[in-house]
């Protein structure tokens, strides 16, 4: 077999497991194939096409079971698309006229490299899929194998991705102190704003995650610190819709009832909504090249604090983000377990020149698989079905209907 070397990269946002995955490679290959030579392209595709490297030594091979503890990524993260080269030439990635897939393809061979992992989101793993694409159409000899992460858990057809699990359950720890701000005046609104483009999944994860861990409190009868200042009264999702003068009234009787009320509002919920709202106030919209709303120029946790706030009566209202304390925490044991089948899995698809995606394939009863790259996609929509979510919306006895 001829000598084999290994690069990785993480790419995209943050999410809790990057660290571990990082860590989780290097365990594995130092197990089964010790010989086998390590580097690392520092932030991503940004450092392949500039030549940003890190030659993991023996000593940090030995040290490897460290980043287990750490969230962030150890190697860095940036958003490179290797297909738009006007992009790469305006950050000075590449020189005009060089098209950044063969930058990228020729710094890998020159390199040596014959395995490349990635490890990201639906954009990072695309970009891996065009690199793939090219490599093989050009004759370069290396298998590139994907690990998926987004704390939005929305990559079609992966059932669960890297970190999602552990951004719910520290989402939910961070509302846990949050929600005490209830006590601070009368009459305050407080909206919990979740991260999630394009998909629920985190938003009705982290509400699940935060009734677990608050239903079982004891509380001091007679004392406002009761199970009702912990409520969540309502949960907003791109997924579902709502009718805002019948909502209003629903959340006006809880104002009225217990001086608060707590709202969970996922960033791309209502957009259509807002967007409407914003446009005919005049203001122009900020989209992108296909056309799509820019999401982070619409503040959707400020749209609910303004209306709901002032059909509440609220004396004061607020809004707390959850997004960049959840996705910077170290992954939990749930994703400890997840990053290590998936590495493992990684790593032996990469010695038997497997490309694609590791992840639980829905198409294929969730059998875990190498995912072909062309299969893979973001946007996964969170299905309003999934049992957990009924229970959830029950417990808070409030009705909801899918958004299309």
């Amino acid at each position: 077999m001829a000598k084999q070397k290994v690069a990785m990269l993480t790419a995209g946002g943050l999410a809790p497991c990057l660290s571990s995955a990082v860590g989780g490679l290097i365990e594995r290959y130092t197990d089964i194939a010790p010989d086998v030579e390590l580097i690392a392209y520092k932030s991503g595709f940004r450092g392949l096409l500039m030549d940003y490297k890190i030659e993991i030594t023996r000593e940090m091979r030995e040290k490897a079971h460290v980043l287990h503890r750490y969230g962030g990524s150890p190697i860095g993260n940036s958003r490179v698309k290797l297909t738009n080269a006007a992009d790469c030439v305006k950050r000075g990635l590449v020189k005009e006229g060089e098209n950044p897939l063969r930058i990228a393809a020729e710094r890998l061979a020159a390199d040596g490299v014959t395995i490349l992992h990635t490890i990201g989101g639906d954009d990072t793993n695309t970009t891996a899929a065009d690199l793939a694409a090219y490599l093989g159409a050009n004759g370069y000899n290396l298998t590139v194998v994907g690990l998926p992460k987004t704390v939005d858990n929305d990559v079609v057809p992966i059932k669960q991705s890297l970190g999602a699990w552990t951004a719910a359950d520290v989402g939910a720890r961070f509302f846990d102190h949050v929600s005490n701000e209830q006590s601070a005046a009368p009459r305050t609104l407080v909206i919990h704003e979740v991260m999630g483009r394009h998909c629920g999944w985190l938003t009705a994860a982290t509400a699940r995650a935060y009734i677990q861990r608050t239903k079982g409190n004891e509380y001091i009868e007679g004392f406002m610190m009761n199970q009702e200042l912990k409520n969540i009264d309502g949960i907003y999702l791109p997924e579902t819709h709502f009718d805002l003068e019948a909502e209003a009234a629903r959340l006006k009787q809880i104002m009225d009832r217990s001086g608060f009320v707590t709202l969970f509002v996922s960033e791309g919920a209502c957009l259509e909504e807002i967007v409407a709202d914003r446009e005919a106030a005049g203001e122009e919209i900020k989209r992108d090249a296909f056309g799509h709303v820019k999401i982070d120029t619409i503040n959707v946790g400020s749209w609910f604090q303004k209306h709901f706030a002032k059909l509440l009566d609220a004396e004061r209202s607020m809004v707390q983000k959850s997004g960049y304390y959840a996705r910077s925490a170290p992954a939990n044991y749930e994703d400890l377990r997840l990053i290590q089948s998936m590495v493992d899995l990684a790593v032996e698809s990469g010695l038997n020149k497997v490309s694609g995606v590791t992840g639980h394939d829905e198409d294929q009863g969730g059998k875990l698989r190498t995912i072909e790259f062309p299969r893979i996609k973001g946007g996964k929509a969170f299905d309003l079905s999934t049992p957990w979510f009924k229970e959830v919306m029950d417990y808070m006895g409030q009705k909801y209907r899918p958004a299309h």
